[in-house]
């Protein structure tokens, strides 16, 4: 993470002006919780954030300037429409405005639509809109990507208009951008932020096997074998059926638990991903996690545990705080991966640590750049120093 003084002049200091790529249950679940929270008492401590006011932002100062899409569902509409397109399918909690004002522009395909989700996705017609000048043209401060699992091209092309456009990104998905060196450098030198890779749910499957992983470590329990299967039934599920699409996310699932464990396990003893899509379930998740391990006396120790959870609010009440770290780290002129709230946000950063230490550097990051755009940082490159030393 370097640090150039490029905020003050080009970002709005008073708003987190957010686009967002893929108008799924995710992005749903983002747009409903902004007008959920957003007369949500900063004094208060409420069910569902973890932070009510993020360094100096108000989840209600959180604005969306544009969306890009390729469903002809959802393209021409506004994003308050949008949202509840087919085959979206997550729950409703809130009432959005059907017209926000924010249109949903005809987003680059590439290799975002697998064979699976041909199925029931048909392409709009038209050209790819001019995603830099848009990006420009609504003075976007942060970009959110939530395409497909398995869009690794799609991704690049993305980033590369995210660069050019000078925004921030948040990487929702595993297409390893934040923890890889080549696209790290490339933040650094446009002076812009990062938060990545995979976003890392509120309380979700990968959070709640690191925690077990962690303790059996912590408790001197040696970790025999371990596994973690999960369904769902939205299009996230539907599209994984491909297998072809899901290496990446079965790396950043498995990193993201055995990183932490304290010991390398065989990899025939360790199976974490996607399992199986079942419609009925529509945007829920059923997680299905077990632990073997070997306790004092060399003794069997096993738990098993069921987790079930609405998978797109889940990982919307995390996005909710990657927006606002990325703003601030933008208005200060950071630039590369944000490292503390990347490692406590994101499956897969670029330094693993273990959740209650990335938790403390993500709070240490959020009141260091706290206040007023373009103020000197106390301390431009803490967190990336910390994982290094």
């Amino acid at each position: 993470m370097t640090s150039i003084t490029n905020g003050a002049s080009r970002y709005q200091s008073e708003k987190v002006r957010v686009a967002i790529i893929g108008v799924g249950n995710c992005a749903s679940a983002f747009v409903q919780g902004v007008e959920y929270y957003k007369n949500a008492d900063p004094n208060e401590r409420v069910p569902g954030l973890m932070h009510v006011d993020l360094g100096g932002y108000h989840v209600g100062d959180i604005e969306f300037t544009c969306a890009f899409d390729i469903n002809e569902t959802k393209v021409g509409k506004d994003l308050g429409e949008a949202i509840w397109a087919d085959p979206n399918n997550t729950i409703k909690f809130a009432e959005v405005p059907a017209k926000l004002g924010v249109p949903v522009y005809r987003g680059m395909t590439h290799d975002g639509l697998g064979k699976y989700l041909k199925e029931k996705i048909v392409k709009a017609p038209g050209e790819t809109a001019d995603i830099v000048q848009i990006l420009k043209d609504t003075h976007t401060d942060v970009v959110v990507s939530y395409l497909p699992v398995g869009s690794e091209l799609a991704t690049k092309w993305y980033v590369e208009q995210v660069l050019e456009a000078g925004c921030g990104f948040v990487n929702c998905i595993p297409a390893f951008i934040a923890s890889e060196d080549y696209w790290d450098k490339r933040f650094q030198k446009a002076g812009l932020p990062i938060v990545g890779d995979d976003i890392k749910s509120q309380v979700g499957a990968t959070i709640t096997h690191r925690a077990l992983a962690r303790l059996f470590h912590d408790r001197g329990v040696k970790m025999l074998h371990t596994s973690q299967l999960n369904v769902g039934g939205n299009m996230d599920f539907y599209n994984m059926l491909e297998r072809e699409r899901l290496e990446s996310k079965k790396i950043s699932k498995t990193n993201a638990v055995t990183s932490i464990m304290g010991h390398t396990l065989p990899a025939d003893d360790v199976y974490i991903g996607p399992s199986d899509y079942v419609p009925w379930l529509t945007d829920r998740k059923w997680a299905h996690i077990r632990v073997e391990g070997q306790a004092f006396g060399d003794v069997p120790l096993n738990v098993e545990m069921k987790l079930e959870v609405w998978d797109s609010p889940n990982s919307a009440g995390i996005v909710i705080d990657a927006v606002r770290c990325c703003k601030l780290a933008l208005n200060h002129g950071l630039g590369g991966q944000i490292d503390g709230p990347s490692s406590y946000l994101m499956k897969s950063p670029k330094h693993q640590r273990p959740d209650d230490e990335a938790r403390e550097a993500t709070e240490e990051f959020i009141s260091t750049y706290a206040g007023l755009p373009g103020t000197a940082p106390v301390a431009a490159s803490v967190d990336a120093e910390a994982a290094q030393n």
